[in-house]
């Protein structure tokens, strides 16, 4: 039997009692949907997972995205939707993406099928001085939306956001530093921007929650662009005050879940080249938590 412990914090929850090698059956599933719902960002702590299993696990969610970024071409004829996040090197090149992550954004956001979850395992967690680094710090976009002033909620209502993936690229290129080359002309065919409603209604708990993230969002469709761009701004700065948000620290063989619905998050980059992180990393889409049937066992067995 699962039991869910909230962190008493605005996100977070630990999942004690499964063993994610194995098949959570329906009760137990309906039981993560909903603390999914609830929370926000489930932890799994001490799990023992390979490939597979992680593959299998993230699957119940929905279709992962794949060929997954930061898959070893090792790897990617069975494992192509397993992605590794790591600043490993060998014979000279990353093993997995280095630099996944490090400013606020939600997955997939930039896709015409948005992001549902990400599925993050932690293999090897850099530390200093016994201190893990390397954290990830979610906001939380239900808590956003309710404590936005009444009259702009009504005025936004049926607003539309535009999502664009060379936003967050170039962003990490020219204020991170890294060292991924420039967007080709054949990546921006393939992630063309996408609009999605501004104000979403979350599938889990029927309510509201603030959809437009500080990595991808350009703009407010229904607004002169003089007035999105102040708007965005705006919102950007709304939805990570403190009391929106909340950082896992991480420990070796937790398996974190966390709703790209309902959260965004960044990735903490406090650690240098030699202290190693190593992460397996699954990003499922929401393929299928908009249909009622595969959200039944939340309600079934609430």
């Amino acid at each position: 039997m699962l039991t869910i412990e909230p962190t008493g914090a605005v996100l977070g929850a630990v999942v004690r009692g499964a063993d994610l090698s194995r098949e959570l059956d329906e009760r137990a599933f309906g039981q993560v949907l909903r603390g999914l719902g609830a929370h926000g960002v489930l932890r799994f702590p001490d799990q023992h997972l390979d490939m597979n299993e992680l593959r299998r696990f993230s699957e119940r969610f929905g279709e992962i995205q794949g060929p997954s970024a930061g898959t070893p071409d090792v790897a990617k004829a069975t494992y192509a939707e397993v992605g590794i996040l790591s600043n490993i090197k060998e014979n000279g090149a990353y093993i997995g993406l280095p630099d996944a992550g490090q400013d606020w954004h939600t997955d997939m956001s930039y896709r015409d099928v948005m992001g549902f979850v990400n599925v993050l395992y932690g293999i090897r967690i850099p530390r200093r001085d016994g201190k893990p680094l390397g954290g990830t710090e979610f906001s939380n976009m239900h808590a956003a939306y309710d404590a936005l002033p009444e009259d702009l909620r009504a005025r936004l209502a049926n607003a539309t956001a535009t999502h664009n993936f060379e936003k967050f690229w170039e962003h990490m290129r020219r204020d991170k530093a890294s060292t991924r080359p420039p967007m080709t002309d054949e990546q921006r065919r393939r992630r063309p921007p996408m609009v999605h409603p501004l104000f979403l209604t979350h599938p889990i708990t029927g309510r509201k929650v603030l959809y437009c993230n500080p990595g991808y969002a350009t703009r407010i469709n229904e607004l002169p662009e003089h007035e999105s761009e102040a708007m965005l701004a705006y919102l950007f700065a709304h939805q990570l005050q403190p009391q929106f948000r909340y950082t896992h620290t991480w420990t070796e063989n937790d398996v974190l879940v966390w709703d790209h619905l309902g959260t965004i998050h960044r990735a903490i980059a406090d650690y240098g080249p030699d202290e190693i992180r190593l992460m397996r990393r699954c990003q499922v889409m929401a393929t299928r938590v908009f249909d009622p049937d595969f959200l039944r066992p939340a309600r079934e067995f609430a």
